[in-house]
């Protein structure tokens, strides 16, 4: 399958992956459109590919191609039209305190042992964790590695500390137009505190980690933040509609969602 258009990528191949279990949404399969090969999907030709709504995980490109549901919608942040709410500079104000080092795309021990730990805290009772999720520790580090440290685009890791502990790092593509957020993990062990917090002082990173994002894109000049696919009836999701004004990608048409 070949998509016309841009001449960048004459060269790409499609195909569509055979159905698997739906991350998102319960009881539903799913499927994607991959692109081939990857060698040649460089940051001219993902610079295409983005503003028709496909993603990168390593180097493996795709996006959602389910037959009977549509529900994942791309989504990017108008920077220059962007306005905080109340609680976005709220968060904003409270991290203020980290300082952010920017490094190459990579493998770092530290980066990993604090993705282990957060990827930990996403199973609420370990002992039911699917067994396909317990792999070897040889195992993880490879998946994380193919996920998160391969890129064949502009790609960089950007750290955030508190004094000498690191309690963030975002992995961030550089586009023409703008900046995709990859993938964040950050310190769990500050949550575990919030019963005895008021909500005021609750650790904020994810909203903090965006408004960062927005922030340094501006700086550079660049109008979109891309935040993947928005999910109406994803928990996981509703986050992203809280950044307004925001465009969602509807046949094939960039569109505010105000409108």
């Amino acid at each position: 399958m070949s998509l016309p258009g841009d001449q960048p990528l004459q060269k790409l191949q499609f195909y569509v992956t055979t159905g698997y279990s739906c991350g998102y949404l319960p009881n539903k399969m799913a499927q994607s459109l991959i692109a081939s090969p990857q060698h040649l999907v460089d940051t001219e030709v993902y610079n295409s590919l983005i503003h028709m709504g496909f993603r990168r995980s390593g180097k493996f490109v795709y996006r959602p191609h389910c037959e009977n549901c549509q529900e994942c919608v791309p989504v990017r942040i108008v920077i220059d039209k962007f306005t905080p709410n109340r609680s976005q500079k709220r968060a904003f104000k409270q991290h203020q305190t980290l300082t952010t080092k920017i490094v190459p795309a990579g493998f770092y021990e530290e980066h990993y042992a604090l993705y282990a730990a957060y990827q930990l805290s996403r199973h609420s009772d370990p002992s039911k964790m699917d067994s396909a999720d317990q792999h070897s520790e040889e195992s993880q580090v490879e998946q994380y590695q193919n996920f998160l440290c391969q890129s064949n685009v502009e790609s960089v890791l950007v750290e955030f500390r508190e004094g000498l502990d690191l309690k963030m790092v975002s992995v961030i593509d550089i586009m023409h137009d703008g900046i995709s957020a990859v993938y964040t993990f950050y310190d769990v062990s500050d949550l575990s505190a919030e019963t005895n917090n008021s909500i005021s002082k609750r650790p904020s990173f994810g909203t903090f980690n965006i408004m960062w994002q927005l922030e340094w894109a501006k700086s550079m000049g660049l109008p979109y933040l891309y935040l993947g696919y928005w999910i109406k009836d994803s928990p996981k999701m509703a986050y992203k509609q809280n950044f307004r004004p925001l465009e969602k990608l509807i046949n094939n048409r960039w569109i505010n969602s105000e409108t």
